[in-house]
């Protein structure tokens, strides 16, 4: 009798936590990447259609970030500063303001708060409360803003809030736009509750929204909602805050998500691809009036993190002293959504439908499960996706912003073969 050897528990089972997850969807390890794809140890390609979950816009080790960081570390260059001020900071903060700030004449000051989204979300929600002295800050149904207590708190997904072990205080969720599926007008709900002394609901500080709201299933917010969200903060003193941690930096085209609707929020979060090579990096922007802090208020010590500044004033160099990134970027969401309307068109109408803005779109399925069947067909075929939405009904499409059209077609063909597979 031949036995057949049990294969051995590799050590990603034996010592790293249960909590991991992305491994499980895609089962290789992953050794090098370059531009849109990622190769595993046994030199596999995958074309990345996941692009580090938002944090890598301009693709894998990009030539135009990667030399400038290497010639920064090769000179011995700072790498952990603090706050300090440093020549790296400098370069950025002096990019930032003629690439970002000054064209678009938004009236922000930039803060370092930490290495993620999650700590600019929670400085964001700790100076509003700060500024206006309430406690309530208001958020949306399927919303995501992190991880920690206070961005967990605003985040609709049940299983993420199970997980905090405490309550999870001093917020309140409104519904999105179209949650009620066009039947009421928008914001009559909110509006009432502000409007009645006896609606149990404090006045709150703030209101945080995701234009796209990228985890909760490629929910897209209509221009004209975000206006009348604007509009309604102004009117009732409550300061307005843009999550843009996974939508900035050109992701739905404009460097700022918010762009299309013609608003100025008060106070902005930015990470992931804010350093352009998916270096830990984060920033919150709001209006000079808002700065009240004291200083070492809010620190940590990861918040000066050099390097990224370094590949962050680089991208901003390279794609943002122009238009043409994002006149690349529309073209191509044009591309990608004639493609996902072939798909959802025909015999599955009704079973499978698309939406979405910019290089970030979404296939939702009717049926539970299938999501998840088409992205582990995908991975079969060398496609890297994920699910997305409250019962992972949605299949998110992040790709690069630097993608090729041969690239996002080869993707979008994979994609309509593992739909196809799973029918």
């Amino acid at each position: 009798m031949t036995l057949i050897a049990e294969t051995p528990p590799s050590v990603f089972e034996t010592v790293e936590s249960e909590v991991r997850s992305y491994c499980r969807s895609w089962p290789t390890v992953f050794e090098k990447a370059t531009g849109s794809r990622l190769y595993d140890e046994h030199g596999r390609p995958f074309l990345d259609f996941f692009a580090g979950a938002g944090s890598l816009n301009y693709g894998h080790n990009n030539p135009a970030l990667k030399r400038p960081l290497l010639d920064y570390l090769g000179g011995d260059g700072i790498t952990h500063g603090l706050d300090m001020s440093t020549t790296a900071k400098r370069r950025f903060l002096e990019t930032f303001q003629e690439t970002v700030l000054e064209p678009r004449g938004l009236p922000y000051k930039v803060m370092f708060p930490g290495p993620t989204g999650t700590n600019a979300v929670e400085a964001a929600l700790k100076l509003a409360r700060k500024v206006t002295g309430r406690k309530t800050v208001v958020s949306f149904t399927n919303a995501f803003h992190g991880m920690s207590l206070g961005s967990l708190a605003l985040t609709g997904n049940a299983v993420k809030r199970a997980g905090a072990g405490v309550p999870l205080t001093h917020t309140t969720q409104m519904p999105y736009d179209r949650y009620l599926g066009g039947r009421l007008p928008d914001f009559l709900w909110f509006e009432r509750l502000l409007e009645d002394s006896g609606s149990g609901l404090d006045h709150p500080a703030a209101v945080i929204v995701e234009t796209v709201q990228g985890e909760g299933g490629v929910n897209v917010a209509r221009a004209e909602w975000l206006r009348g969200l604007a509009d309604l903060c102004r009117r009732r003193d409550m300061l307005l805050i843009v999550d843009d941690i996974q939508m900035g930096c050109g992701r739905t085209g404009d460097f700022f998500s918010f762009e299309e609707a013609g608003v100025t929020p008060d106070i902005v979060t930015l990470s992931k691809s804010i350093s352009g090579y998916g270096l830990p990096m984060s920033l919150c922007l709001f209006r000079d009036e808002l700065d009240l802090w004291e200083p070492g208020e809010h620190n940590g010590t990861f918040r000066g993190n050099n390097p990224a500044f370094v590949t962050a004033t680089a991208a901003l160099d390279t794609y943002w002293r122009d238009g043409t990134l994002r006149e690349r970027t529309l073209q191509r969401a044009g591309r990608v959504e004639a493609a996902l309307l072939d798909l959802t068109s025909g015999n599955e109408r009704g079973e499978i439908s698309h939406r979405g803005r910019g290089l970030v779109w979404g296939l939702e399925f009717a049926r539970d499960g299938r999501a998840e069947a088409v992205c582990r067909r995908a991975f079969e075929l060398g496609l890297l996706v994920e699910t997305s939405g409250p019962r992972g009904e949605v299949v998110k499409l992040l790709p690069p912003l630097t993608a090729t059209d041969d690239e996002l077609d080869e993707g979008l063909g994979i994609l309509a073969r593992a739909v196809r597979h799973t029918a």
